[in-house]
């Protein structure tokens, strides 16, 4: 018998205060039933004495404190699970949006998850291929990594993120690999684009969508990537399956827990976003990882739009912090047309070197990804003398490698939005590239690497 109180003393924004409430417990779920009938989710975020404050899921718009009735569920919001959620598309909280039947479950998860254990996670080891070249060849993304996408308004990141999920795979492996898509405070037309290009493309019968969009309740959004990473945990703890979680847009749940803090009257922090923003995303990034003894992992791609393309902005700042590395998109390759607009030299991925080598992809693939590094690197820094001083001032090599550096960006970076590249392909490309360059400025590469790859030498 589900307890109910009619004692509702406030109501401010999507936050409910009710007093005379006994038992209540943090994080419970309860139902809101409005004075015109209609029942709505919320959930329980203080419990003071017989004072509770509950933050409803559904806009609180015309309440009014006399006919609102709260009833206390006694558990917290669960998610149902069961094989069948795969080729499916929810709502924010976990509710059906695609005509399709309701989950029959196989058991109810916590959306709060268990943190995993530090002494049971297994270390980050095995290559994702993606089929991008930027990322495949120079920053790879490892089996059980967090790597963010740094983007902003306006740029292409929500094509990269239906890319990657479309075409990402493990390399070698015979475990089924699936992805979780959540997207957060997205328009129609955006929810539109990712629901038809996983439709388009058979990757849906793989996948598991999570839709919130723009209009939907801000609070909902606090609640839906812990929607995704539940389904993740399930499929990659429960059936033993690879699991890549793509969460878009990050920055909208930081607005969102904004919102809430600044309604609940809390002491801002950096920019009005809460004290505690680094501890809550912790929460959601470190729920990605490999487990000792179990075949399935998750892997995290958040993406998030850096207000003003700033860096040191709090969302990526602290999403820095928690995460191995980060994918930073460019403006300015954007505008040259360049897609995916992916700056590799401020670009990074920590675990790189455990992903890739010997049985992973290839022998050459660490020492050619820092050749193409330091060869970009270096062209890049030749075509800035050139307009200081003009192209008279560069010698023959510095001349060679602004010509490599335009051939990289034309046709390493640059591909198409449905061309998959192998390793193989993009290695491929990596060594064709090099031929620009004196034989005696590839002082990163074995030589019997070059005879093999470059000269095509029998080694």
């Amino acid at each position: 018998m589900l307890k109910e109180y009619m004692t509702v003393r406030e109501i401010a924004g999507p936050l409910i205060l009710v007093e005379g409430v006994e038992g209540a417990k943090y994080n419970e779920l309860v139902e809101v039933e409005f004075p015109d009938g209609r029942v709505g989710l919320g959930n329980v975020l203080e419990v003071e004495e017989e004072l509770v404050l509950i933050q409803s899921f559904e806009a609180t718009s015309g309440l009014n404190v006399a006919g609102t009735k709260v009833r206390f569920t006694g558990r917290g919001l669960e998610l149902p699970v069961s094989r069948d959620i795969l080729g499916r598309v929810f709502d924010g909280l976990g509710r059906p949006i695609d005509d399709g039947p309701r989950i029959i479950p196989d058991m109810k998860l916590d959306i709060n998850g268990n943190p995993i254990n530090p002494y049971a996670r297994d270390y980050p080891t095995d290559f994702i291929q993606t089929g991008i070249s930027a990322i495949d060849g120079l920053n790879p993304l490892v089996r059980g990594q967090k790597l963010p996408i740094f983007s902003g308004a306006g740029l292409p990141h929500n094509r990269l993120a239906a890319q990657i999920a479309r075409q990402a795979g493990v390399l070698g492996r015979e475990e089924e690999f699936a992805v979780v898509f959540a997207a957060m405070g997205i328009t129609f037309e955006e929810a539109d684009f990712f629901i038809q290009e996983f439709r388009n493309t058979a990757a849906m019968e793989r996948a598991v969508l999570f839709i919130n969009l723009a209009d939907d309740p801000a609070i909902e959004r606090i609640a839906t990537p812990r929607m995704a990473l539940t389904a993740a945990e399930y499929l990659a703890f429960e059936l033993d399956m690879h699991v890549l979680v793509i969460l878009t847009d990050m920055t909208y749940y930081c607005e969102a827990l904004r919102e809430i803090s600044a309604a609940r009257k809390e002491v801002p922090g950096r920019r009005g976003y809460p004290g505690y923003m680094y501890t809550d995303l912790a929460t959601i990034y470190e729920r990605a990882g490999r487990i000792k003894g179990a075949k399935g992992s998750i892997t995290q791609i958040p993406v998030l739009s850096m207000p003003d393309d700033d860096k040191t902005h709090p969302i990526p700042d602290l999403t820095g912090y928690i995460t191995e590395g980060q994918i930073i998109l460019s403006r300015d390759l954007h505008r040259r047309g360049v897609y995916p607009p992916i700056d590799v030299l401020p670009s990074l991925s920590r675990l790189k070197e455990k992903g890739i080598g010997p049985g992973k992809t290839r022998e050459d693939h660490s020492p050619l990804s820092n050749q193409l590094f330091s060869a970009y690197a270096r062209g890049k820094e030749a075509k800035e003398l050139a307009v200081i001083l003009g192209e008279a001032a560069l010698s023959e090599e510095d001349k060679l490698f602004v010509q490599f550096s335009d051939a990289f960006e034309e046709r390493f970076i640059t591909q198409g939005e449905y061309e998959n590249r192998t390793i193989e392909d993009t290695l491929s490309i990596g060594w064709e590239l090099l031929k620009i360059l004196p034989r005696s400025e590839l002082k990163r590469v074995r030589e019997e690497h070059i005879r093999k790859y470059m000269d095509g030498e029998a080694v």
